[in-house]
């Protein structure tokens, strides 16, 4: 259960190497959180973060997840709620594609897809059934501000954030009233922390836009995550401007919108 200052006390993170889901599981330790799943396909990768989350001294586990294979979902995902109740469930997993190479190769566009949406509503269903029969609990989705509007660059993976958003905004209203808490996060494009960057020993300069203000990093996104749960909000955006500038240009022309730098 959720302390007095509604802080979770337990987290599923699916996409258990997510630099946002760990961003977010490092503040949520902070915050009194101790029992944390890092769900996600089996690798070092995996088992570091899970290490470095129970240097933070939380109880942490790894359970092997993989978006694709939906018919597993159930039963990977149905014990880790049999090992006790889960507060909060972030949905961090994703794949960003290639769009050019997506384009020429239709089986890669729909992996893309398949990991992006399918995977996404099978383990977003999976895990709503799962708190409401708690009768608590947030589910957390990721989405993106490609979602809001088709670009060139980036319509396959922007198309497949389209539809996982449409999903939990329509899964956050049947859930309404249930006791459990559907909140959709939409940032700008995630750049590295600052401080990540210097820990690897690389030049802040070597990190792309880091200055541009629409731009955001995994460490916003967590804070903003953290906040929007205190707040028990539906819709997040990083960093906040973005739902502005996304709403002109939602209503800006085609003609007008193929001529932006975007």
């Amino acid at each position: 259960m959720k302390d007095a200052f509604g802080a979770p006390q337990s987290l599923l993170v699916l996409g258990g190497t997510s630099e946002i889901g760990l961003a977010t599981a490092r503040r949520l330790i902070a915050h009194r959180t101790r029992t944390v799943w890092l769900a996600g396909r089996p690798s070092p990768a995996l088992e570091a973060a899970a290490e470095d989350l129970r240097h933070r001294g939380a109880y942490v586990q790894t359970v092997a997840f993989d978006a694709l294979d939906t018919e597993s979902h159930e039963t990977v995902l149905g014990k880790v709620f049999a090992e006790g109740d889960i507060d909060m469930v972030l949905l961090a997993f994703g794949i960003p594609g290639d769009q050019e190479r997506d384009e020429e190769e239709p089986p890669a566009a729909v992996r893309v897809a398949q990991t992006n949406y399918t995977g996404a509503v099978s383990a977003g269903l999976v895990c709503a059934g799962a708190l409401q029969a708690q009768g608590h609990g947030s589910l957390v989705v990721l989405s993106s501000v490609a979602g809001e509007r088709a670009r060139r660059a980036d319509f396959i993976y922007g198309s497949s954030k389209a539809g996982l958003d449409v999903f939990t905004q329509g899964l956050g209203d049947a859930l309404h009233g249930t006791g459990v808490h559907v909140m959709v996060v939409r940032p700008g494009p995630v750049v590295p922390d600052a401080a990540a960057v210097r820990s690897a020993g690389g030049p802040l300069a070597a990190v792309p836009f880091t200055r541009t203000p629409l731009v955001t990093t995994p460490g916003a996104v967590a804070d903003a995550i953290v906040t929007g749960l205190r707040r028990r909000s539906e819709t997040v955006w990083v960093p906040g401007a973005l739902r502005a500038v996304m709403s002109a240009l939602r209503h800006l022309p085609r003609p007008l919108f193929r001529r932006l730098p975007v």
